[in-house]
């Protein structure tokens, strides 16, 4: 198909291109040979009037003019994707669609599994990627390489929408033959003498939404332990007097696997606000709204 001259794949092409900076990484995404990405840059330099992607020594970078298109394309990528999906009807018995979903581990055992569970009976075709946060959730939500982003309401994008998953209480967590949980859980004194367990997210160690909100309420622990995860807590706790912070979804999840306890957390502390992201030009795509609902009802009754 050709827009004023221009075939439309060659969008395609030249968003891969940009973003492998290499023409025989681009031609294994896109399933072509090397000679055929080689001709689609050409017709692109041709047609730009732009050498797009100059090589030095081994490496391949963008002009200036390149990487001002860049955003300009992703945007029509976006857009002629939403509009497909918009208007071809979904159907999850027969679908074959792949959904990327920016997700923490907590929200991928205590809200994520049982719709997981559940997809080789209500959409045997549909295929799911699970991505951990990190730096470039955000950008990757953007650049439509992520279909929905999962997080607190703190760390979501102004300029695209978003819903509520759910609200999330959070609990103190310790080892069950931990002593300070046998009288219905630690008292504030008791709470900060024990060693922590805390989350520290991404490459960037970014604080959990917990960590932060003690921070800002001035509630100092002593932290033994920055952990990678909400997943590798448990192992951490056991045998030992530590305690850790963690929503009460997921604790109850981990509570029938591991000798853990769980207490209320001897002060006031606000829920956290789930919330599940989605691009602007996805808003009427019904594949999305279907997974968005099976999501709410896993969270509604965990």
């Amino acid at each position: 198909m050709r827009f004023k001259g221009l075939d439309l794949n060659l969008l395609a092409a030249f968003d891969v291109l940009l973003e492998s900076r290499s023409v025989s990484a681009a031609a294994r995404q896109m399933n072509l040979s090397q000679p055929a990405m080689s001709a689609a840059l050409t017709r692109l330099r041709d047609y730009f009037a732009d050498d797009l992607l100059v090589a030095q020594g081994k490496r391949m970078y963008p002009t200036a003019f390149a990487e001002a298109l860049v955003p300009q394309v992703r945007e029509t990528l976006r857009t002629v994707e939403a509009m497909l999906a918009t208007t071809s009807r979904f159907d999850p018995a027969a679908t074959q669609r792949t959904f990327r979903l920016v997700a923490s581990d907590y929200v991928v055992t205590a809200v994520l599994a049982p719709v997981l569970q559940a997809l080789p009976r209500l959409a045997p075709g549909l295929r799911i990627e699970l991505v951990l946060p990190s730096d470039a959730a955000q950008s990757d939500l953007r650049d439509g390489r992520a279909d929905l982003l999962i997080a607190p309401e703190q760390f979501i994008l102004s300029d695209h929408p978003s819903e509520l998953l759910c609200e999330e209480r959070h609990v103190v967590v310790g080892w069950a033959d931990n002593p300070a949980f046998a009288a219905g859980g630690p008292n504030l004194d008791a709470f900060l003498a024990a060693g922590h367990v805390s989350v520290r997210i991404g490459a960037s160690r970014d604080h959990a939404f917990a960590d932060r909100q003690l921070n800002q309420m001035g509630i100092v622990r002593r932290v033994e332990i920055e952990a990678p995860s909400f997943s590798t807590i448990p192992w951490m706790l056991m045998s030992t007097q530590r305690m850790a912070v963690m929503q009460e979804r997921l604790a109850r999840r981990l509570m029938a696997a591991f000798p853990l306890a769980m207490a209320p957390l001897p002060f006031a502390f606000q829920p956290m606000r789930e919330m599940v992201q989605y691009h602007r030009t996805r808003t009427s795509d019904e594949g999305l709204r279907w997974l968005m609902a099976r999501l709410r009802e896993a969270a509604y009754r965990s």
